[in-house]
């Protein structure tokens, strides 16, 4: 006999997995499941975890449970656009710069990125979306020195990542990936609820020994996941990158 966690589960995930209940759909909240069920309040809330675990569905206190968006998977060690991903993945991604803003790199910063302090830097802020919906917010420094070009560039049709794949070469890039709370600002910019895990890709590339850009993606944890293909002949690092930059 199948345990009754398992037929909620599974009787939840077909209706998820052939479209009966799309991205957004409200679940049953708990006392429902608890009368179609007659079970106890244990049960369902283990059937509900496991379908959490899973990112199948995506759990708000207070709010009750929703079927979560299918996950774009970003790769983790070779470097390609935001718009460029979502485009394969077949959704449609659109941006908005926040924040363009020439200035000088700051002491702290300048040792971070391992550069001059004083040196010209173009800091950008960006939103990206995809299929309507907030997926990402950039946070890029560029040194100016190195890429002149970027100091007249409006980034309004093309995103600052996918400009710099098509006019920079780099030799050297560096990815870190780190888990945070979404804090109030982030919170309101990716539309979801102050606190909620967020993921985190810290990127530095280099031509030669200078540091193209800098840039950081805040990822809603439940809209992205990282991604990465390996073989055994291939020798790949990561290394630790300052946790942030200064503002």
């Amino acid at each position: 006999m199948v345990p009754i966690h398992q037929k909620i589960l599974k009787d939840i995930e077909s209706r998820i997995v052939s479209g009966i209940w799309p991205p957004g759909h409200r679940i049953p909240v708990e006392h429902e499941l608890l009368k179609e069920y007659q079970c106890s309040r244990m049960t369902v809330n283990k059937a509900l975890s496991t379908l959490a675990e899973r990112g199948m569905i995506i759990r708000r206190r207070k709010l009750g449970s929703f079927v979560a968006s299918r996950q774009i998977d970003r790769t983790v060690m070779d470097i390609q656009d935001i718009s460029t991903e979502a485009e394969l993945a077949g959704h449609e991604h659109s941006h908005t710069m926040l924040m363009r803003k020439v200035e000088r790199l700051d002491a702290t910063t300048a040792m971070r990125l391992g550069e001059t302090t004083g040196a010209e830097i173009l800091r950008l802020h960006c939103l990206h979306a995809v299929d309507g919906k907030a997926n990402a917010l950039e946070r890029r420094i560029i040194m100016l020195d190195l890429v002149p070009s970027a100091r007249t560039e409006s980034f309004a049709s093309v995103p600052p990542g996918k400009w710099l794949l098509d006019m920079v070469p780099w030799s050297k890039a560096r990815h870190v990936i780190r888990a945070v709370s979404a804090d109030a600002a982030t919170a309101r910019l990716l539309e979801t609820e102050r606190g909620e895990a967020c993921l985190t890709l810290i990127r530095q590339t280099w031509q030669s020994s200078r540091t193209v850009t800098y840039v950081e993606f805040i990822h809603p944890g439940d809209r992205f996941q990282f991604a990465g293909d390996f073989h055994p002949n291939e020798s790949r690092t990561i290394d630790q990158l300052p946790q942030g930059i200064a503002s």
